[in-house]
């Protein structure tokens, strides 16, 4: 006995034989285990290939092969290789090319802010302002509408627009008899009503307000056609000019009911200190693209809008209609100034006439910008409210518009 603790016993693998392994044959090295020299892809000493029977995976029969973990490809110690189909991130995390790392040289895809197609915002829509873009973004789609669509937009703005306000200054100016009552009451002492006073009065009104209603009729054709072609092209379709005034045609009535319908609201509300009429005008001004494009609730439509966003919408209508003003108010006087250098009655002789006509011809052309600035600012607003509310891009209010 000795007080020396016994010799450890040495542990497999360690290059000392294990008592309780059964003795090794004679000429037979001692430990099991790869013979020395042998390393990843090398058989062992005196073997042409591989055992029968050994794969990938597999260690030859008798030799305890490589441990686990051990990678031959990198000939160190590492994790065992991911199985087939694995990918990181998992399913449910990022996008391609969409999360912290997406769009690098070493791992392809898109760049970071890219939206597939008819998901989120595109900030590069030709029609819709995403929210955030503000001003500039709203300024940009106006302009490019205009670039694009020009060609369409200026014969339907001066057959539908230009054209029946024109028509009716120069009918409404004929039939007017204030000059006839004035040559009236400055040829008699007493004053008097001129004769036929209520029936010309009448026929007046009636004219005004018919002729009104058909401008108005004609007018909501060319709103709907100009709303298809700024749309059609904003989206990349093809949009000629008879089938914009087709879908104008079929769209017209219904929008022609609703204008009349905020236009009657307007001027009660005028008449109401004309500040509940401004107010009108501006929560109303969405109600058009609302119909054209949802064909349901247009004016509670246009009021959620407005008081949703408050502040947005009324900068851009206002705007909108800064660039009204200005251009019809220009004209008008234009207009005012040249009928009444030609006289009191200007349809009295032939001479007169013509010049009556031409001005009023020319007047109503330069109010053309006006017409122009008012579509596409208010189609181009209400993309942006509709861009608020949900994603929403070009494609899918051209394909709302049918």
């Amino acid at each position: 006995m000795t007080d020396q603790p016994p010799p450890p016993t040495p542990s497999p693998g360690s290059g000392e034989p294990d008592p309780s392994d059964p003795p090794s044959p004679a000429g037979s090295p001692g430990p099991a285990g790869p013979p020395p020299g042998w390393g990843p892809g090398m058989p062992p000493a005196g073997h042409a290939g591989p055992p029968p029977g050994w794969g990938p995976g597999m260690p030859p029969a008798g030799h305890a092969g490589p441990p686990p973990g051990w990678d031959p490809a990198q000939s160190a110690w590492g994790a065992a290789p991911p199985p087939q189909g694995w990918a990181f991130p998992p399913t449910g995390g990022y996008p391609p090319g969409s999360g912290p790392y997406g769009g690098q040289p070493w791992y392809p895809g898109p760049p970071v802010g890219w939206y597939p197609p008819g998901y989120g915002f595109d900030p590069n829509d030709a029609l819709v302002t995403p929210p955030g873009a503000g001003i500039g973004g709203w300024f940009n789609r106006c302009g490019g509408a205009l670039r694009r669509g020009w060609r369409q937009l200026v014969p339907i703005m001066l057959l539908t627009q230009v054209l029946p306000a024109a028509v009716l200054s120069v009918v409404s100016l004929g039939l007017d008899p204030s000059a006839k009552w004035a040559a009236q009451a400055e040829s008699t002492s007493t004053p008097a009503l001129p004769d036929n006073f209520a029936a010309e009065l009448l026929s007046l009104l009636v004219l005004l307000v018919g002729g009104s209603l058909v401008v108005g009729l004609v007018q909501a054709v060319g709103w709907a056609a100009g709303t298809w072609v700024i749309t059609q092209q904003a989206a990349g379709q093809p949009a000629s000019l008879e089938s914009a005034l087709r879908y104008g045609l079929r769209r017209a009535l219904g929008l022609w009911g609703w204008t009349l319908l905020v236009s009657l609201l307007v001027g009660v509300g005028v008449c109401f200190c004309v500040l509940p009429g401004i107010y009108l005008a501006f929560a109303l001004s969405m109600a058009g693209p609302v119909y054209l494009f949802e064909r349901h609730n247009p004016i509670g439509r246009s009021f959620r809008m407005f008081h949703d966003r408050l502040g947005l919408l009324l900068g851009r209508v206002a705007l909108v209609a800064v660039a009204v003003l200005v251009g019809t108010l220009i004209p008008g006087g234009l207009e005012g100034i040249g009928t009444s250098a030609l006289g009191t009655d200007p349809f009295s002789s032939a001479g007169t006439a013509a010049g009556t006509v031409v001005v009023i011809g020319i007047t109503a052309v330069l109010a053309l910008p006006a017409h122009l600035a008012q579509m596409i600012g208010l189609l181009v607003t209400y993309a942006e409210q509709r861009a608020h509310e949900a994603p929403v891009n070009t494609a899918g209010l051209a394909a709302e518009l049918g």
